[in-house]
């Protein structure tokens, strides 16, 4: 969890320090965030830590804490998709929290308005989606969208996915379908056939994603630890590790 960075002027200490207080955080570190557009559209659900509320009522944009990437995220520092606040309400029992916002763009990462789009037939019980015609094109990274799309697959039954089979057998299987694609690609690198390197390394990247998605690890932390390692040399970052 980040510690507080975010300290409240003097001018807005008194009105946030009382929402900030008026929250049962004894209760809970992480307060759910329903989100509403400004026609009651359900958007999304959150979580928010004391350091993202106050950055969301400082800023006047709705910023979250990420349980996968461990952070406090902006919303829409990726695709431009912000929330701006209009209004804020406390449920009764002070461990929950709705916001009215102006939605910029989409709230779902998947290019959906809204992350509740699946609705489930009370009838057959079968989760109905849009077609895929309906989306907004996402400016989200496809890695982010797969990675969505690979948990989403937790709740399929693994005789009819192929993702969820994967699951289904455990991390042995897993890691034995990264090691089968590893060799693939190399085999394609060695035969310099293009298209062959671009089919196995999709294979690779999408098995590897399989992986840290079983353990819930973002891609994007993959990314933050690449982007540490700009500042250093490939030398240093190997004999850091042998230490």
């Amino acid at each position: 969890m980040e510690s507080n960075k975010y300290s409240l002027n003097k001018a807005e200490s008194s009105s946030l320090e009382s929402i900030i207080n008026s929250l049962d955080w004894d209760k809970i570190s992480l307060i759910p965030a329903i989100t509403q557009d400004l026609k009651n559209r359900i958007l999304m659900l959150g979580y928010m830590s004391k350091d993202s509320l106050i950055l969301s009522l400082q800023s006047g944009i709705m910023h979250y804490f990420s349980r996968s990437k461990n952070r406090i995220w902006k919303k829409g520092e990726e695709s431009g998709n912000t929330q701006k606040i209009k209004e804020i309400y406390i449920d009764c029992d002070n461990d929950a929290l709705l916001f009215k916002v102006e939605q910029n763009g989409v709230a779902c990462h998947t290019g959906e308005y809204s992350c509740f789009f699946k609705k489930i037939g009370l009838a057959s019980l079968d989760i109905n989606k849009p077609n895929s015609s309906d989306k907004i094109d996402s400016p989200y990274h496809t890695l982010d969208i797969l990675y969505h799309i690979l948990q989403d697959r937790k709740n399929a039954p693994a005789t009819t996915s192929y993702t969820a089979s994967l699951y289904a057998k455990g991390e042995n299987a897993i890691c034995k379908k990264i090691v089968e694609e590893a060799g693939e690609f190399c085999f394609a690198l060695k035969d310099k056939n293009e298209e062959e390197i671009i089919y196995e390394c999709s294979d690779l990247i999408y098995h590897t994603l399989v992986g840290l998605s079983f353990r819930n690890i973002s891609p994007s932390r993959v990314m933050q630890e690449l982007q540490r390692r700009f500042s250093i040399s490939g030398i240093e970052e190997k004999n850091a590790r042998k230490k």
